[in-house]
């Protein structure tokens, strides 16, 4: 990340922060060269709220972290990299997470997002603003990626902890992440940088600058560019010594418990390809394609995989790399002294690529006379006219992801003031495009027509297809694929294809707001904002591959079944466009209590109350309540009690209907019956908001015995009722749910079941169902002081989430606080994180930072029926070292600084971990909240004027 250099307060927001959320304490020690206009603090609202005008006023937990601090915490990442090392944050996802994910996966359409997540809550339970202003989705499941913020001109990062769906709308169920611009840059500034890790990989690349004057008496521009690459670490299987194959093994009862093993291979699968039926069953293909035993492996307890042994693995990548390009620009203009207009926009365009794995091909039938056969190979197999063969296609390119997005964004504004009241309006139009393609993927008809090779009439190979049917194979290139790295790149080119998914989000909003005092009362001015605003969110999709294009299987006589096989073994659906329009009101109150009284210095209550009005899922009233009781200088104390909703998305109402077909167990027969059927993917039209209540309460200290210290502590406790959790139809536990009700359940309606009672379809679908508890502690402490006269800044953060149950009608509860890996793709939530930030300046041209991250242990899984060998994952901790010299000073070099980073310093190892898949790639081999990375080393310039 760029080294942003100490700021002063910004105007766009809040005042600087008061102790207890104080952003950075380097900011307080060094002026900038850059300069900016002092804010009128009486034009400052601190996020989370519409009238207060002082963070230490607010009831509800605010945390605010500058850009230079965030840099500490991931000196070779981005801003949101940074965040995620905080320990409010967990389960966010990126590039880490799961990349090469593709558009059907967890992530909304792109497997390397950076999308936050607090408490993990869910992404979609956590509000991203752009200096207060929503910003358009970028992923199809209505989260953003927030690495397409605009970052060189972004002061801060503003963290509500609590839910604010009164103040902001929907989705501000867990909190609200608030990225505030620096609305009155003046000056330049630039930086280049690059990174590279201790094992020749994840290299970095940064260079950026910013600028800002002012124009004429009343206006002022300012403009920002960034470009950053980061290469990704690419090799799961071979990147990382001590990642060395790990899988998840077991069966995860108490007679064969999960275990984590090493060396894991797969069992029925080899790169040259495996003999799966008749006489030479279990014997393989060698590199020359002459059949050889299959030396197996140690029986690892499940039967997908054996300890060693000549089986295949699977080889994704570990971190997904990423190009980046940010433009912003903002020009705003004084109308009158009392009338302020602006505009300004962004475009942000970003692109991942990472591989998912080689293909993995099943049950390929061959012919016995196959004119790639060895002699050998042929009168070995003249016992049989056909055989089968399983292959992990390593001879050919792996299945690669790539996504792109391009997002734009303009905001336009006027604000003002009249007596004692403040009053805005605005209107912002954005608009993202998310491409994913899934390129190296078999063409599944022209894979069948290229396996069937034979002898032609000119003694040539071709494919069987081209003779019979030459109008439609006559550009059939035969593949071999009896040994590892026998295809020809002409027959690959022939067989392999790709599809692409696009989405196309817009957004429109206009909100308007009027705030200020009322009336006063014998402990000071009572203040209300009403505020209003109307959103309309459009999104459609188009595939180049659908879920219902088949293969034509005319004239193929192996691997290709009419009517039932697929083009392309993954595709993606297509929608026309929907649309969901919001309208909203709202009144904000802060009533002060008690002022310099023998009780209290102060003591306030705030009240919020919003009505949502969506043109698909209804109305709501949303409301918070809070207080803020400041007993002296030095004891404060807060509680807030909210009522917040998080609106179902588009996709969640209106995802386009997708058909599987596939081997689907009815486990209410008995004995259990298994028939090849369709499971049907919906959306839910029906679907309500998700309701949380929320409830907090803190006490801050701010001793006068220890200058400089601040310490703060919240407890919190959310509960999301009526919570939106996709259900599937041949689930067992499902299944028997609509058993146990005696059909009355919603589950049985997801069964669908012909006279006689047996099942003729599944359906997947999202319900209203489920409920989600978390309780917790966050803590921080801030010091600041001197030794031997030098600055020395001192910030600690601490969250404690002993439990987050996920409770459904019929399913065991998940308890995924203080756990690993969870079902349907539910992340690590360590119980306890901790983060702590030292700055200290030993001289005046030398400036030293450390962070250090630490989660404690946790359980491998949230589910409680699972059995684990050895239960717990260890402890993991990782310490950042950045280097500041000041070049402008020391070398004469302009306002300039030169600084180097290097990141886990100590080369600490995650701990190996994962989850049971059936697969040698299950789990990832590390828990996602652990950078793999290991130690890097990032170098960079700037400069400023």
């Amino acid at each position: 990340m760029a080294q942003v250099a100490p700021q002063s307060p910004p105007s766009s927001a809040q005042p600087t922060p008061p102790a207890e959320t104080e952003a950075a304490p380097a900011q307080t020690e060094a002026a900038s060269a850059e300069t900016e206009a002092a804010p009128n603090v009486a034009d400052i609202i601190v996020t989370g709220s519409r009238i207060i005008r002082n963070g230490s006023a607010s009831p509800t937990p605010l945390t605010t972290v500058s850009t230079d601090l965030l840099a500490s915490a991931a000196p070779a990442g981005t801003i949101s990299d940074g965040l995620n090392n905080l320990p409010v944050f967990s389960g966010s996802r990126n590039q880490f997470s799961n990349p090469g994910s593709n558009a059907t996966g967890v992530q909304g359409g792109n497997g390397s997002a950076n999308v936050l997540n607090l408490r993990n809550l869910g992404t979609y339970r956590t509000l991203v603003l752009f200096d207060g202003h929503r910003i358009p989705p970028t992923l199809y499941n209505s989260t953003v990626d927030v690495d397409l913020i605009p970052q060189e001109l972004i002061s801060r990062v503003d963290i509500v902890t609590g839910g604010v769906s009164a103040v902001y709308g929907s989705d501000a169920v867990s909190g609200v992440v608030n990225y505030v611009l620096n609305r009155k840059f003046d000056g330049f500034r630039a930086h280049v940088e690059s990174g590279i890790s201790q094992s020749g990989d994840a290299a970095t690349r940064d260079i950026g600058g910013a600028f800002g004057f002012k124009v004429g008496d009343r206006g002022h521009f300012e403009a920002s560019v960034q470009h950053r690459e980061y290469d990704g670490i690419l090799d799961r299987a071979f990147d990382r010594d001590w990642n060395n194959l790990a899988a998840i093994q077991g069966a995860g009862t108490a007679a064969n418990p999960y275990y984590l093993a090493t060396d894991v291979h797969l069992a029925t699968y080899t790169f040259g390809g495996l003999i799966t039926n008749g006489a030479l069953r279990g014997q393989q293909f060698n590199q020359t394609g002459d059949i050889v035993p299959f030396v197996a492996g140690t029986a690892s307890g499940s039967s997908c995989c054996q300890i060693g042994g000549d089986g295949a693995y699977q080889n994704a990548s570990m971190s997904s790399p990423s190009r980046g390009t940010q433009a912003f620009a903002r020009f705003d203009y004084d109308l009158t002294s009392d009338i302020h207009v602006y505009l300004q926009g962004a475009a942000n365009l970003k692109r991942n690529t990472s591989y998912t794995g080689w293909n993995q091909l099943t049950g390929l039938v061959f012919s016995n006379t196959n004119a790639f056969l060895t002699p050998a190979s042929r009168a070995a197999l003249a016992g049989a006219s056909t055989f089968t063969v399983n292959e992990i296609l390593q001879g050919a390119p792996r299945i690669e992801a790539s996504s792109k997005t391009d997002q734009y964004y303009v905001n336009a504004g006027i604000e003002g003031s009249l007596a004692n009241f403040k009053w805005n309006a605005t209107y912002t139009h954005g608009s993202s495009r998310l491409e994913t393609t899934l390129s190296n993927m078999p063409n599944n008809q022209r894979l069948a027509a290229a396996l069937d090779a034979v002898v032609g009439p000119t003694g040539q190979v071709v494919c069987q297809a081209a003779l019979t049917n030459p109008s439609a194979y006559g550009s059939c290139v035969p593949l071999n694929l009896f040994g590892a790295s026998s295809p020809s790149q002409s027959a690959l080119n022939y067989v392999l294809g790709k599809a692409t998914f696009l989405t196309h989000t817009i957004q429109d909003s206009a909100d308007a707001a009027i705030s200020g005092s009322v009336f006063d009362t014998w402990a000071g001015p009572v203040s209300v904002a009403l505020s209003g605003e109307w959103r309309r969110q459009r999104f459609d999709a188009s595939s180049t591959v659908l879920p219902t294009d088949l293969a034509d299987c005319t004239g193929l006589r192996y691997n290709c079944v009419a009517g039932t096989t697929l083009l392309y073994p993954t595709s993606f659906p297509q929608s026309d466009t929907v649309a969901q329009s919001v309208k909203e009101g709202a009144i904000e109150v802060e009533v002060p209590l008690l002022t310099d009284s023998v009780i209290a210095k102060s003591l306030s209550l705030n009240g919020a109350a919003r009505y949502t009005d969506y043109s698909t899922s209804g109305h709501y009233f949303t409301w918070k309540a809070g207080a803020v009781w400041e007993v002296d200088d030095q004891i404060k104390l807060r509680g807030t009690i909210s009522r917040d909703i998080r609106a179902p998305t588009l996709y969640d109402l209106f995802q386009p209907t997708t058909t599987v077909y596939g081997n689907y167990t009815d486990s209410t027969k008995t004995p259990a019956v298994t028939a090849y059927l369709p499971s049907i993917n919906l959306g839910n039209a029906d679907l309500t908001a998700e309701v949380g209540r929320t409830y907090t309460a803190g006490l801050v200290l701010k001793p006068n015995f220890l200058r400089g210290f601040t310490v703060t502590v919240d407890y919190y406790h959310t509960v999301v009722s009526n919570a939106i959790s996709v259900i599937q139809g041949f689930n067992a536990a499902v299944q028997q749910g609509c058993l146990s009700s005696g059909g009355t359940s919603i589950y049985c309606t997801l069964i669908q079941r012909d006279a006689a009672g047996n099942a003729t379809a599944y359906y997947i679908q999202p319900q209203n169902i489920a409920r989600v508890k978390t309780y917790g502690w966050d803590g921080e402490a801030d010091y600041t002081t001197r030794i031997a006269g030098r600055p020395l800044n001192l910030r600690a953060l601490i969250n404690y989430q002993p439990h987050i149950y996920y409770e459904q009608p019929g399913i065991p509860t998940i308890d995924q606080g203080g756990a690993g890996w969870g079902l349907n793709g539910l992340m690590p939530s360590p119980s306890v994180q901790a983060a702590a930030f030292v700055n200290f300046k030993p001289t005046d041209n030398l400036t030293i930072d450390l962070f250090e991250h630490y989660r404690n242990k946790f359980r491998r899984s949230g589910v409680a029926a699972q059995v684990f060998k050895d239960e717990y994952v260890r402890s993991f901790a990782t310490t950042n070292l950045t280097l500041t010299f000041d070049t402008g000073s020391t070398w004469k070099i302009a306002d300039s600084a030169l600084y180097l980073s290097v990141t886990n310093l100590f080369n600490a190892t995650p701990p190996l971990s994962g989850y049971y898949s059936g697969t040698t790639s299950a789990g990832a081999s590390f828990e996602f909240s652990d950078d793999p990375t290991g130690r890097a080393f990032v170098v960079g310039f700037r400069i400023k004027g």
